[in-house]
């Protein structure tokens, strides 16, 4: 067996090496080798630390040779640190880590790489065995190269929103993962990319801290002998990982004390608790629940149940959040679990391959009683295989241009009847029918007169090559797209095939009823206005129905006089044309301003959804309350929320205007199938918001969601969602990451 190269020898080797290459051996090097020496006289491990923030270019070559001599030496490990802006270019850096191979034990590393740099080290993995990685400016995490020999992987205080699917795919020892202060607030992928972690004990999205129940002094955690507080033998925090905390960074202690500013954002988030704003959740945590209070929370910890979700999702798991799990979380979770969460759609409970479905299926096995047994069962295989949903826009929403300007979608309806058509009405008062499924765009009617944006569309039923179309000015047409122009070179409007209704003013909403016949208008008026389609006339407008303006009008699906209001008066009525207008059917209230209002489409229920996510499920034969879903406010005032049914009257979906989320939900028990987070084109340095949703009637599970970028200069587009088709990654494999790049109108 050769012999080690002893740390005297070695160090005597780099000054060598520097006078071959004619410069001075680096001051920081030279201590490395002092520290590691000392460390050798007193028996610890034989480590080295190279700040590579303080090796010049005149450094690198020695420096690179350095760590080849490094591998045939006493050395036990090398930790390299960059803790602020580094004057080497990324591949001298890359070369250096490389070169250390099976001796790199740590990685510190703040942010001051290239996009190059880290879609090499994500892709290509590392053989270290801690990676600490502070400042990230990427939206989206894709670690998906080999980590064999990585145990800790810390990425607090980063901007990542998320994970690839590919993300931690390889890293089979990876014991301890923390992403506190990070932008992660999806529980679905995130407890997805964690599974791929087969030996993953220790999680943190926050700190948990304890503290005094009679006053805010920091106290540290109890002994092991008290029951509710950390059980050193199941948490491995201290004993396996206090070492390697002491060498990274004095700023990332096990326990943490509490700084004033701390205290001031605990004593906000209980106060947003105590208001209703966000969940509690120190109901999750038991009996230990108001011993501790919460620091450098991600935004997932937020979210509602977020502890039972994990512990539930993650069975390996030791400890949440500085919190060791026990037994009694453990039967906690799972009972609260399946009361507000489904695992798989239409209460499927155990995962199956759609190959399985398929030859089940094939061979008539005796499971499927019916098309509808087998068509759930296949969309629950389906969308149990990913939970990374299929995610894209139409092209011709944002990039079809007609010479300058890009059409900007407002408003949009699918076709009633063919599976590929839909409307959509833009920000200029255009009115567009595409194929929406190949993106081609089929019909182009130009605005008439002054530009306002389409606020209203309906399709009719028994004609359907019939829209309606009103816009904010309160125009109102009734178009035969047969009849339009199949180009978007027009600029003079066409009368033929149109028909011109007298006004409402500031429309908001259209909708026609079951036959055909008849279609109300609504708008920031506390009356609707009810119109004839066959002769073209208004035949009533009736007045004053709410206290406050009317946002959304419906009509019932079969009954062609039963019609719904929903008012930011907070009311919900159900009228009847044929009975005293004056007098509703009934009202029921929300506690806030009522944005839309709309009927299964069997009528038996009406989906009412008010201001920032107070989303209920009425019988529409009484107006009594039969779901409240129970969706978290932000405790905005203008987070205008809209729901819609999806999967005929199984699911709901609903988004709100401030939020990138579309939440699924069970319609008849009210759980939560899943969250689906709208991610931005990767060139634009601003998030998606839902400004508008329908599920698709042809398609099981999938909806298309109309949203809008923070950037002014952002057009808004219509994303397709498809739930039960896994994300095409093609993207996220080539680069590992995504850098960064409002009202209440109408439903």
């Amino acid at each position: 067996m050769a012999m080690l190269t002893e740390i005297a020898t070695l160090e005597e080797k780099y000054i060598e090496i520097c006078k071959k290459h004619g410069t001075v051996p680096n001051t920081s090097i030279l201590s490395a080798f002092f520290e590691a020496e000392d460390k050798k006289s007193r028996n610890q491990r034989c480590i080295m630390n190279i700040l590579v923030d303080r090796v010049m270019y005149d450094d690198f070559h020695p420096i690179l040779e350095l760590c080849n001599e490094i591998n045939a030496s006493e050395v036990e490990g090398i930790d390299l640190s960059v803790r602020s802006s580094c004057s080497l270019e990324d591949q001298y850096v890359l070369s250096l880590i490389r070169s250390v191979d099976q001796k790199l034990r740590l990685v510190d590393v703040h942010d001051c790489f290239g996009t190059t740099f880290w879609r090499d080290v994500f892709s290509q993995g590392l053989s270290c065995e801690v990676l600490n990685v502070r400042s990230l400016h990427f939206r989206k995490l894709n670690i998906a190269g080999e980590f064999a020999q990585l145990h800790t992987l810390i990425l607090d205080s980063n901007r990542v929103t998320g994970f690839g699917e590919g993300c931690f795919s390889a890293m089979p020892n990876l014991s301890f993962l923390s992403m506190c202060d990070t932008v992660v607030s999806d529980l679905w992928t995130a407890s997805a990319a964690l599974l791929k972690l087969p030996s993953l004990e220790v999680l943190r999205f926050q700190i948990w801290i304890c503290c005094s129940e009679s006053s805010t002094t920091p106290l540290k955690p109890q002994s092991s002998t008290d029951e509710n507080m950390f059980d050193e033998s199941n948490s491995p925090i201290e004993a396996d990982f206090s070492g390697v905390f002491e060498q990274m960074d004095p700023d990332l202690p096990v326990e943490e004390t509490l700084s004033m500013d701390d205290l001031n954002a605990e004593v906000f988030m209980r106060e947003k608790v105590r208001k209703g704003k966000m969940p509690d959740q120190t109901n999750d945590l038991g009996d230990v629940g108001l011993k501790y209070i919460s620091t450098k929370a991600s935004p997932i910890c937020s979210k509602k149940h977020y502890r039972i979700y994990m512990i539930n999702s993650l069975p390996k798991l030791k400890v949440l959040d500085n919190l060791a799990i026990r037994k009694s979380d453990r039967d906690r979770a799972t009972e609260t679990y399946s009361e507000n969460f489904e695992h798989l759609p239409y209460k499927r409970k155990n995962k199956e391959s759609v190959v399985r479905v398929l030859e089940q299926r094939e061979t008539r096995s005796s499971k499927w009683r019916s098309q509808s047994s087998y068509t759930r069962s296949l969309c629950a295989a389906r969308m149990g295989s990913s939970a990374w949903p299929l995610l894209h826009s139409v092209p011709s929403f944002s990039r079809v241009q007609d010479e300058s300007r890009s059409l900007s979608p407002r408003q949009f309806e699918y076709h009633p009847l063919d599976p590929s058509l839909m409307v959509y009405g833009t920000l200029d008062g255009e009115v567009v029918v595409l194929n929406h499924e190949n993106g081609k765009i089929l019909r182009y009617i130009p605005s008439y007169g002054a530009q306002s944006s389409i606020l209203g569309l309906c399709w009719l039923k028994t004609y359907p090559s019939m829209v309606i179309a009103g816009s904010a000015n309160g125009s109102l047409k009734l178009y035969d797209i047969q009849k339009a122009s199949s180009t978007l070179n027009t600029t003079t409007p066409t009368t033929s095939g149109s028909v011109t209704f007298d006004e409402f003013d500031q429309l908001t909403s259209v909708h026609v009823n079951s036959t055909d016949k008849l279609f109300l208008a609504s708008g920031y008026s506390k009356d609707v206005a009810l119109y004839d389609i066959g002769s073209g006339t208004r035949l009533q407008v009736f007045a004053n129905m709410h206290q406050e303006h009317i946002n959304v009008v419906k009509f019932s699906n079969h009954s062609p006089s039963i019609f719904a209001t929903s008012s930011f008066d907070k009311d919900v009525k159900l009228w009847d044309l044929r009975q005293d207008p004056s007098q509703p059917c009934y009202t029921a209230s929300s506690t806030k301003g009522n944005v839309m209002v709309c009927f299964s489409p069997d009528d038996r229920y009406l989906l009412a959804s008010a201001v920032d996510n107070e989303v209920r499920q009425l019988l529409t034969v009484d107006g009594r309350l039969h779901l409240n879903f129970d969706i978290v406010p932000t405790g905005s005032s203008m987070n205008y929320t809209r729901s819609y049914y999806m999967n005929g009257n199984d699911y709901i979906i609903s988004g709100s205007c401030d939020e990138s989320m579309v939440r699924v939900c069970c319609a008849q028990t009210g759980r939560r199938l899943r969250d689906v987070s709208l991610e931005g084109n990767g060139s634009e340095f601003s998030m998606m918001f839902v400004q508008s949703l329908r599920g698709d009637p042809f398609r099981e599970f999938n909806m298309s969601v109309l949203a809008t970028y923070t950037r002014p200069s952002s057009v808004s587009e219509i994303v397709k969602v498809n739930m039960l088709a896994p994300r095409d990654n093609i993207e996220e494999q080539s680069c590992g990451l995504h850098c960064y790049p409002s009202n209440s109108m109408g439903g």
